[in-house]
């Protein structure tokens, strides 16, 4: 028997149906784009105490080693052990403070974390080969150890409140005079007209950690003599757009500096000891942060307001620092991945030093600016 041909109201209950199940499709293309970002699933937080320990241990660059965490295991990179600066060690037997693992040629090596009143991590290293039973018993398990090597942590420990610090070359406030009395090197220009824009008007998911108007900086002193940040307008306007992809993905920006007057820039390089100078840009060239189109930044949760862990602390003078530093855990590196691949989806370009250090595309353009916060309302020409 012929199937009776569908109704009018029929048909218009099957259009309806297919446009209410259609319509969430269309409110996700936002989260699906957002996604992109993240390539690889988003991995499992490390215990704590993986995360205490996983770091840059050595008394030199010739006998340095990282402990870091892939993929739910621990690895050692330790190149004077193995010859190899990417070769990874799986440790074994992790528990408490303890850990083994093998020391290049068949051997296992036996290490123990220790901590002085200062919670700085040292590593206490025993080759199993060469320990003694003591008391001749063996089955007693006390040993007494021969020659262990003790390995220094050179980082800045996985805790925020211990940031970075270094010693400045001369007392802060005769290098904050001379930089006040000093001017940006000349620049034969045309440049655009500079047009700041404070970045907390742009969207409440901005928050602002800016240390270098207290006390928690590498220099450990207020730099600056507001909490404020500012970008030229087509930064400002590109940084938004990379808030709006994160937002999606649950994250919000936490920004720690911004445009920065030219006689700060002065007082890092004169008050940064020479080994830290990566770290810190040649006032006689002038920052990208003076010309209003660098940023510092990080990534914070949007549900909690926690602040993410990265793989190392924001202003560490270390390895740890560098966007491509293998160490950390994995989830650490993870939020580095996307927050690089976020701002630099938008014009901007990761420093080589810094993972949370971002130039924008047309700094060029600008001139470098010479002038504190509270003075940037009457900006004008007579500024470049």
């Amino acid at each position: 028997m012929n199937k009776p041909r569908a109704s009018l109201p029929h048909f218009l209950l099957l259009c309806s149906c297919f446009f209410l199940i259609a319509s969430p499709l269309r409110t996700q293309t936002p989260t699906t784009t957002a996604t992109s970002l993240t390539p690889e699933p988003k991995p499992a937080d490390a215990p704590l105490n993986w995360k205490q320990l996983v770091g840059i241990y050595g008394k030199d660059k010739r006998t340095h080693f990282t402990i870091l965490e892939r993929q739910g295991q621990l690895f050692l990179r330790a190149p004077f052990l193995y010859g190899n600066e990417d070769s990874e060690i799986s440790i074994r037997d992790f528990e408490n403070s303890q850990f083994s693992f093998p020391n290049g040629s068949g051997r296992r090596l036996k290490a123990t974390t220790l901590r002085d009143s200062s919670s700085t991590v040292r590593m206490l290293v025993v080759d199993l080969s060469d320990v003694v039973p003591s008391d001749n018993d063996p089955k007693s398990g006390r040993y007494r150890i021969v020659e262990p090597w003790y390995f220094p942590r050179t980082d800045a420990s996985a805790d925020p409140e211990h940031f970075y610090h270094v010693t400045p070359t001369k007392p802060l406030e005769q290098l904050r005079a001379a930089a006040l009395a000093a001017k940006p090197p000349e620049e034969p220009g045309p440049f655009r007209k500079p047009d700041l824009v404070e970045l907390v008007t742009l969207d409440p998911a901005i928050h602002l950690d800016i240390r270098y108007a207290h006390n928690d900086n590498f220099l450990g002193t207020p730099l600056y003599t507001q909490a404020r940040a500012f970008l030229q307008r087509p930064a400002a306007e590109a940084l938004l757009r990379v808030l709006r992809k994160l937002h999606p993905l649950g994250y919000g920006l936490l920004i720690h500096d911004a445009y920065r007057p030219w006689y700060i820039t002065k007082v890092f390089w004169d008050a940064t000891p020479p080994e830290g100078h990566d770290f810190v840009a040649d006032p006689q060239k002038g920052s990208k942060h003076n010309r209003g189109c660098a940023v510092d930044l990080s990534l914070y949760d949007l549900a909690t307001g926690n602040v993410i862990e990265m793989p190392g602390l924001y202003d560490e003078m270390s390895p740890r620092s560098y966007p491509t530093f293998p160490g950390g855990t994995s989830l650490q590196r993870w939020h580095r991945d996307l927050l690089r691949r976020a701002v630099e989806s938008e014009g901007f370009a990761v420093n080589a030093y810094e993972w949370w250090h971002f130039d924008y595309k047309d700094w060029k353009l600008y001139p470098l600016l010479n002038v504190p916060f509270e003075n940037l309302t009457t900006l004008d020409n007579s500024s470049k």
